[in-house]
C-alpha cells in the first residue's frame, strides 16, 4: 500500500494561512488535494497536521475534503509522520508531500512510485543530487520502515523538523535512488512561500483550470517566466 501524508500547518512564518487562502474559488490545499487524487498509485492519502489550536480550521476542511486527518506535534514533523503511519500498518511505502505545492504533478509522483518500487529504494526523491524539477514540484518516497528507523534514531532538531534528512544523509545506511528531467525546469518556482508566489498560482489557475482542469507541468512552464528549459 502507497499512503501519501501531505503536511500542513497555518503557521507559516512568511506567508501564515497559505494552506488556506483561496486559490480560484477554493483553499489552496483543496487545489493540491484535488491534484493529488489523480495519482494512480496512491493508494490513500492522508493530511498530517499540528495539534496547535491554530490548525483547527484546517483539520475541519480536510475533514469536509474527506481526507483523513492526522494531528501531531507542531515542530517535531519527523514524529508527527512516524504516528501517522503508525494508523495504517499495512502501508509499505510512504509518499511525503507538503502543503506548499498547489501545482503538484501526480504523473510525477506515480514515476517516483514506480521506480522507487523497481530499484528496491529505500529512498526516492525528484531532488537528490542535481535538482531538475522546478521548486514545487518536489516528492519523496520512503520505505516505511526507514521511516520508522529515522523517527527512533534521529536526535538532530533539523532531522526531526525536516523528516527525512536523517535517511538521505546516511548513503551507507539507506538506498538512495532518484530521478531527473532530461531538459532540466530547476530554474522555476513554483512552491508558495511567499505573497508573489501565492499571485503567480493563482494566475496558473486563472488561466489554465477552466479549459483543463487537470493542467500539466508542461502547460505550467508555458506560463512561467524564464520558462526556456535549460539542457542538462
Amino acid at each position: 500500500m502507497n499512503l501519501a501524508i501531505l503536511q500542513a500547518r497555518m503557521s507559516s512564518s512568511r506567508l501564515p494561512g497559505k494552506v488556506m487562502a483561496p486559490v480560484l474559488g477554493e483553499p489552496m490545499i483543496g487545489r493540491q488535494v484535488e491534484r493529488l487524487r489523480c495519482s494512480n498509485r496512491i493508494d490513500e492519502l492522508m493530511v498530517a497536521t499540528s495539534t496547535d489550536p491554530s490548525d483547527d480550521p484546517l483539520a475541519a476542511y480536510c475533514g469536509v475534503l474527506g481526507v483523513e486527518v492526522f494531528r501531531g506535534p507542531l515542530d517535531d514533523v519527523l514524529e508527527r509522520y512516524r504516528a501517522a503511519l503508525a494508523r495504517r500498518p499495512q502501508a509499505a511505502t510512504v509518499v511525503r508531500l507538503t502543503a506548499d505545492c498547489p501545482l503538484t504533478d501526480p504523473e510525477l509522483i506515480d514515476q517516483l512510485i514506480d521506480h522507487h518500487r523497481d530499484v528496491g529504494a529505500d529512498y526516492t526523491s525528484n531532488t537528490l543530487g542535481t535538482r531538475t524539477y522546478p521548486h514545487g514540484l518536489d516528492a519523496e518516497v520512503i520505505r516505511a520502515g526507514a521511516l520508522v528507523d529515522a523517527a527512533e534514531r534521529a536526535d538532530d532538531p533539523y532531522e526531526r523538523e525536516h523528516v527525512t534528512p536523517y535517511i538521505y544523509r546516511r548513503p551507507d545506511d539507506f538506498r538512495l535512488a532518484g530521478i531527473q528531467r532530461h531538459e532540466s525546469l530547476a530554474q522555476l518556482r513554483w512552491t508558495v512561500d511567499v505573497p508573489t508566489d501565492l499571485v503567480f498560482v493563482r494566475d496558473v489557475y486563472a488561466k489554465l483550470y477552466p479549459l483543463k482542469p487537470a493542467f500539466t507541468t508542461e502547460d505550467v512552464a508555458r506560463l512561467s517566466p524564464n520558462s526556456a528549459p535549460a539542457v542538462t
